[in-house]
């Protein structure tokens, strides 16, 4: 293929002896690589920094286990919003009865209702959390592992500063699983709540939302350090670290979901009916259900947030350790 000059002679051997038309082609392709290699030297520096990785790489895991997972968090939304229309003594529904009902009148992917404002949660919210786990961890603990407590505050900070840029989002995906709004999209739903109830909706059930979901990570990453540090020496140095530290996930998952329940079950209960605050929903719950109330939807949810987070941990720490950091 001829380079621009070649071609250029040609065109003036060929009679054309005007050269102004091509002096400012030139000119143009000029600007146009000095514009491509600032940009590329711009996009170089951002990702060569540490807390923009670790939000990519936090994007990508929250993304794997929300597309898998996504099912278990409408099954235990559905259960949640049931005990509001459900008359006290009145037959158990369990998640069984509440999956066949979704395949039977929404289809299979009715199961995956929800998964657009999941991923516009998700995808900027996980990468927040991670990114700003590891900021906090490289500022005050570069040159230690944090202890059990404070790994609690680490895991806590994080997910408080994920847990309030990504509310609204949240509050829209929880209308879309409970089955009672007909949203088209997330910008309409979006639209549509500030529109009729006020963008104050938007932050609706935050109170029960931070009481949920710091503890979870608090909880979470000081049992899951833990276990990680308590690990023979020859397993965390092997080839079945990934499924070592899954393990420990699955583990430290279970027992942060169901110390956390109850704020969950209060938290849709809010965000479903923004009239709600946090105080009148737990006086609701325990007067028309009892304390069993507050365990309803335990095991999907359990499932739901011990495998994503265990997988997140799993996926952000082999995609870290590739990018030569340590997590």
């Amino acid at each position: 293929m001829c380079s621009l000059n070649t071609f250029k002679n040609c065109h003036i051997e060929g009679g054309c002896a005007d050269t102004s038309e091509w002096t400012a082609a030139e000119r143009q392709i000029d600007k146009g690589r000095e514009r491509f290699c600032v940009w590329k030297e711009t996009m170089e520096l951002s990702l060569a920094h540490p807390a923009i990785k670790a939000f990519m790489c936090g994007s990508v895991s929250g993304t794997c286990s929300t597309l898998l997972f996504q099912p278990l968090d409408l099954i235990k939304t559905r259960l949640q919003t049931l005990q509001s229309s459900m008359q006290p003594g009145s037959g158990r529904v369990g998640m069984m009865t509440v999956l066949r009902s979704v395949v039977r009148t929404e289809r299979l992917l009715g199961l995956w209702k929800g998964v657009s404002p999941s991923f516009a949660r998700t995808i900027p919210g996980v990468g927040i959390y991670f990114s700003t786990y590891y900021s906090l961890k490289q500022h005050f603990f570069q040159d230690g592992s944090p202890g059990a407590m404070e790994a609690v505050l680490l895991g806590g900070g994080a997910r408080t500063v994920a847990g309030v840029f990504m509310l609204p989002v949240t509050v829209i995906k929880t209308r879309f699983e409970c089955g009672r709004y007909s949203y088209g999209s997330v910008t309409g739903a979006l639209r549509s709540v500030c529109r009729t109830e006020g963008p104050a909706a938007l932050f609706s059930g935050l109170m029960a939302t931070l009481l949920r979901d710091v503890p979870f990570s608090g909880i979470y990453v000081m049992f899951y350090s833990q276990t990680k540090a308590s690990l023979p020496k020859e397993i965390s140095t092997s080839a079945s670290t990934p499924l070592a530290n899954f393990s420990c996930g699955v583990l430290s998952g279970i027992v942060a979901s169901l110390i956390t329940q109850p704020a969950d079950v209060v938290k849709t209960h809010v965000q479903v009916n923004p009239q709600l605050r946090t105080a009148e929903a737990i006086r609701y719950i325990y007067m028309e259900h009892g304390l069993q109330g507050f365990f309803r939807a335990a095991v999907p949810r359990a499932l739901r947030r011990t495998m994503i987070a265990a997988m997140a941990w799993t996926v952000y720490e082999q995609m870290m350790a590739r990018f030569g950091l340590k997590s």
